[in-house]
């Protein structure tokens, strides 16, 4: 048993234990100090700890270190200041030794920083708040986005994962280093055999910002092997596995998991089931650099830093029982609550944040329970908590009874691209709604959902779409309920998100259909019976069968979004309605 779980259980009141049993579903419980990678630590007696800094308004400053603490599983949480001297912040606990593990440089005591050449674990014996801090030499290459130091209690080894970005191209590579004694001494394993770069080709027009392997996560299997996933510039992760525990990999290959330029984070329950947070997320096509207005820089033309980040506003969770060998759930956890804002470059006021819900940390609770903090900037990110067993349902249905909560519409507006200028706004569009709910025709008081087109110059694309999640599965059936008022609707079975306004999910879906029949009363009802393994799709509209789709491209763990985008070429202010959504196991 994880080494706090008895603490947590004994810390539970009557009340609190109550309260706490009967979170379900995603459920948020605190916004942390600091965004998600490295500051939520555990002490061995169940206190949940979340360090951090608040009151900063300029990218640099350093702002008040604190500590967001709670005593009852994430239920209710305090804010204190952190300990003054102390430079271990949140660190990593080993119940073997009683030895505390932390890393510098730690961007959760910035105030603290110092001039030392590479990186340094930081050691302590007597506990997170103690001053009685040792300085261990990590590696003499710099590090940065370093995890929080982890105890494997079977190989008796230490590992601290970061990156490194070499000086002279800026190429980053995974970095894993590990200690057999206690943090004493550490080796360095710069993995510098990577993905490969990312080539410009139909439908980008530039190129991405090239990151090769970085931000790796790390998980341990039954069989004795080490599994690593890092953040790639390509479509999708990329893993490594290891033998030897860290210290030769294998060479890296593409994983079934879709990403891009975001942070995965692998996390191993008591139990031995493996969960997976991660952007289940594609980008835009990359616009031609060279017309982009007002002009970018070179290094961010040449992709040795980004323009401008559109995955990041959905982030989801899946969970294998085999050690990886077969993944369920893909479920999203939890959509941008400032995705559709007109401000997004500018909200909150800190300049050079990045806006976003990627990054995480997971921590296993008692009774089947899991905290999760995610996010970056004040105004994205969040402590939530939820019972695994949500993970395992396997239906959805959405009438918009609760807003669009569940979905995803924003569109982007043309904005200042690039990273800091001196102005807020960090490598990303300003935004507005797309599609809008508007009252059912029916006259019943509820609300339905249109997806139109404006014609509005001052957006990137004119599409409006919708993009809504369902618990993944080889087969399956998705049933639509809408009416075509005039330009009809591209309804696409994907098997990751792509952007509402994405005029390419369509033509890359495993699965896409266009239906055009205009009515001007009453509804159709679509339903799409897929089978992966089949690689076929039957489609029936008002119960009967109207064509029959191959699929297209793999799709390795079944289907878990639709996304459907309007069909209008030109300004279409009717659109098409929809009133109801339902995916079912067949």
């Amino acid at each position: 048993m994880k080494y706090y779980l008895n603490g947590m259980m004994e810390r539970l009141n009557s009340e609190g234990d109550e309260l706490f049993r009967k979170i379900y579903e995603p459920q948020v419980v605190a916004i942390p100090p600091v965004d998600a990678s490295s500051g939520l630590c555990v002490t061995p007696d169940g206190e949940i700890r979340v360090y951090g800094n608040i009151g900063a308004r300029e990218y640099g400053e350093t702002g008040t270190p604190v500590c967001l603490a709670s005593g009852d599983c994430g239920i209710s949480w305090k804010l204190r200041p952190a300990p003054e001297g102390s430079f271990l912040g949140s660190a990593g606990y080993s119940p073997a030794t009683g030895r505390y593990i932390s890393f510098y440089p730690n961007v959760h005591r910035p105030e603290l920083r110092f001039e030392l050449s590479g990186a340094y674990a930081v050691l302590s014996d007597s506990g997170f708040d103690s001053t009685d801090n040792r300085f261990v030499k990590l590696s003499d290459n710099p590090l940065h986005i370093l995890r929080l130091p982890y105890f494997s209690e079977r190989l008796g080894r230490w590992f601290i994962l970061g990156e490194y970005t070499r000086p002279e191209d800026r190429k980053k590579f995974a970095a894993v280093c590990f200690s057999d004694d206690d943090g004493e001494s550490w080796e360095s394993n710069i993995l510098t055999e990577t993905a490969p770069a990312f080539e410009t080709a139909p439908p980008h027009k530039g190129t991405r910002w090239q990151q090769y392997s970085c931000e790796p996560t790390l998980t341990e299997l039954s069989d004795g092997r080490l599994m690593l996933l890092v953040r790639t510039s390509q479509n999708f992760h990329y893993v490594y596995y290891s033998c030897d525990g860290g210290v030769s990999w294998s060479h890296p290959e593409p994983s079934i998991f879709h990403a891009t330029a975001t942070m995965p984070t692998l996390y191993r329950l008591d139990d031995g089931r493996i969960l997976l947070f991660w952007c289940n997320n594609q980008p835009l096509p990359e616009l031609d650099h060279e017309k982009t207005w007002p002009p970018l820089t070179d290094d961010i033309k040449s992709g040795i830093w980004e323009d401008v980040f559109t995955n990041r506003d959905a982030n989801d969770l899946a969970i294998s029982q085999d050690d990886g060998a077969s993944w369920s759930g893909f479920r999203e956890l939890f959509l941008n609550p400032i995705r559709n804002s007109a401000d997004f470059r500018s909200a909150g006021g800190i300049c050079m944040l990045d806006k976003s819900i990627h990054q995480a940390q997971l921590l296993e609770l008692p009774y089947n329970k899991l905290l999760v903090h995610f996010g970056q900037h004040p105004l994205c990110r969040r402590i939530v908590l939820l019972d695994l067993d949500w993970l395992y349902e396997t239906e959805r249905s959405e009438n918009f009874r609760y807003g669009m909560s569940s979905v995803s519409t924003h569109m982007y507006v043309r904005s200042n691209l690039g990273s800091y200028r001196g102005f807020s706004g960090h490598c990303s569009y300003n935004r507005t709604d797309g599609a809008l709910l508007l009252p059912d025709p029916d006259g019943n008081y509820r609300e339905v959902l249109q997806l139109a087109r404006t014609d509005d110059d001052r957006l990137v694309y004119q599409k409006q779409g919708a993009v809504w999640n369902f618990p993944a599965s080889e087969r399956g059936e998705v049933t639509v309920t809408l009416r075509v008022c005039k330009s009809g609707v591209a309804l696409s079975l994907c098997d990751h998100w792509y952007n509402p306004c994405d005029e390419t999910a369509a033509a890359e879906a495993p699965f896409s259909f266009k239906y055009s029949t205009v009515r001007r009363d009453g509804w159709d009802t679509l339903r799409f019976v897929y089978d992966t393994g089949a690689r076929s799709c039957e489609v029936y509209v008002n119960g009967v069968l109207t064509r029959e789709l191959e699929m297209t491209g793999s799709a390795p763990y079944g289907l878990c979004y639709l996304h459907i985008q309007t069909l209008a070429e030109k300004r279409d202010l009717e659109g098409t309605l929809i009133k109801q959504l339902e995916k079912h196991n067949v």
